[in-house]
């Protein structure tokens, strides 16, 4: 009786925002538990692992600015190559969690308090990966400070008018911006932490860093305007970053790259590609953790929703590049989508086709959005596609240019992949490490969602099973929805 009785809630409400009965106590322990425990065997393995990857990417770096731009595979026509497609793709990923964290608390999305946490650091690794390459493709980085406005006896002033400018200060706006909005979070968590220190030294550490945190209503107060204004201003960032980083395509007269409706694709190929690394980021995190009673299948299914609307308008983008080139009768653009479809990298072009358009609409189906297996697959998949779709777009463009004589093969180097092989370790790294160092869910914000839904279910009894904390059936392993 009493297992019937739990189906039936669940029908009522089958996606709860919370499992089981929560108290602040309970809450506490199974967000902070992870923070406290000594790092497992499995951790050490994957964190060794990714200071391999961060070791590998040293390499790389010292091999690229001790015999140049040379060692890459970029040659004459394609001088954009593996640096660009990386840097695009890092900062595609970014987006995601300026986007739940700032967008969705605007919008007072309640599913966003469990998962920002993971996303806004996510997004401050991901950038940190992505300044990487533009300043190793300068061929001198050293003289990268060269690219901001600073006095100088010289009278070296950076070229406002190149679309790589743009990039510099746009990139790096979004960094600070997140990386204050990221922070401002943590203080009330950070204070968590220093209060339920068991040593002298980490109590101070932790106090450092939650500058002075005491909870008061004078505190809360700033602290909730502060928070809100810096949403505020993130949330345009969430459109201008990668819009700039879309002019530098879209700006050059080259066949492929100088079309209008490379803003609008590249933000929505951002916000798709950072909602699928946050799954595929999440969905281990949350079982090793013991975070299915706060990260719950509705969390997860609302991202599904969120990639499939943006899968969409990225299939509606690449449709439309294929009109844009047959309904202009321009010949060498109609040349360039010919060659991505049957030239050297055919088979890179339609996997992009297939990870980011036709896999995703299994998200139509809610078996596919309740299953976290299948869910995973699919946005590692849509990983994969992102990256196919930033190669394509970067190198089938320049491989074919407007004279024949000049055309040229591209292939990577060595290099080139322990470049981008090392930028996911050293990813890894920085990953696990917030992990293990502060709570990986916003432990504050839980909190006042637990204690909103216990309110409404006062104020509403009639309702309250669209509130109550209930058994997610639907999530038990092997379950069907």
């Amino acid at each position: 009786m009493a297992q019937t009785a739990l189906e039936a809630r669940a029908e009522l409400d089958p996606r709860p925002l919370m499992i089981g009965e929560q108290d602040d106590g309970s809450l506490n322990k199974s967000i902070l538990d992870f923070v406290w425990a000594k790092p497992s065997k499995g951790w050490w393995a994957l964190f060794l692992l990714g200071m391999a990857g961060t070791g590998l990417l040293t390499m790389a770096i010292s091999v690229t600015i001790g015999k140049g731009i040379g060692m890459w595979g970029n040659n004459i026509p394609v001088a954009w190559a593996y640096g660009i497609v990386n840097f695009v793709w890092w900062i595609g990923i970014g987006h995601a969690g300026t986007l739940i964290s700032a967008i969705l608390l605007l919008f007072q999305q309640k599913w966003r308090t469990s998962i920002n946490r993971f996303a806004e650091a996510m997004t401050l690794f991901a950038v940190m990966q992505a300044g990487l390459f533009p300043i190793l493709h300068l061929g001198r980085p050293w003289y990268a400070y060269w690219l901001f406005p600073y006095p100088a006896t010289y009278h070296l002033w950076p070229q406002f008018k190149s679309p790589l400018m743009w990039d510099v200060f746009a990139v790096s706006t979004y960094f600070i911006s997140s990386f204050l909005f990221w922070y401002l979070g943590l203080i009330p968590d950070l204070a968590s932490l220093r209060d339920s220190s068991s040593t002298r030294l980490k109590r101070r550490v932790y106090g450092v860093f939650a500058l002075g945190w005491r909870g008061s209503a004078r505190h809360w107060h700033h602290y909730k305007i502060a928070y809100l204004l810096l949403a505020g201003l993130c949330t345009p960032l969430v459109v201008s970053v990668h819009t700039i980083v879309s002019w530098d395509f879209a700006v050059a007269i080259l066949p492929g790259w100088h079309t209008t409706i490379f803003p609008p694709y590249f933000v929505a190929g951002a916000v798709f590609s950072g909602f699928a690394m946050v799954i595929t980021l999440m969905v281990p995190a949350r079982k090793v953790m013991g975070l299915k009673n706060v990260i719950t299948a509705r969390h997860l299914e609302a991202m599904c929703k969120v990639i499939l609307v943006t899968s969409m308008i990225v299939g509606y983008g690449y449709a439309m590049e294929h009109f844009f080139a047959w309904y202009s009768g321009n010949e060498y653009e109609a040349h360039v989508f010919k060659n991505r479809a049957v030239g050297q990298f055919k088979y890179v072009y339609f996997m992009m086709w297939t990870c980011n358009v036709i896999i995703p609409q299994l998200f139509w189906f809610r078996w596919f959005r309740s299953n976290i297996y299948v869910m995973w697959i699919i946005s590692v998949l849509i990983n994969v596609g992102m990256w196919t779709e930033r190669f394509v777009i970067v190198v089938t463009s320049l491989q074919q240019d407007y004279l024949p004589s000049s055309w040229a093969d591209y292939h990577p180097t060595w290099v080139d992949w322990s470049l981008f092989t090392g930028t996911l370790g050293f990813f890894g790294m920085l990953f696990l490490l917030f992990l293990k160092f502060v709570p990986a869910v916003a432990l504050s914000e839980v909190k006042e969602l637990r204690h909103e839904l216990e309110h409404a279910r006062r104020e509403h009894p009639e309702h309250a099973h669209e509130n109550q904390p209930v058994m997610d059936l639907s999530e038990m392993e092997g379950a069907k929805p």
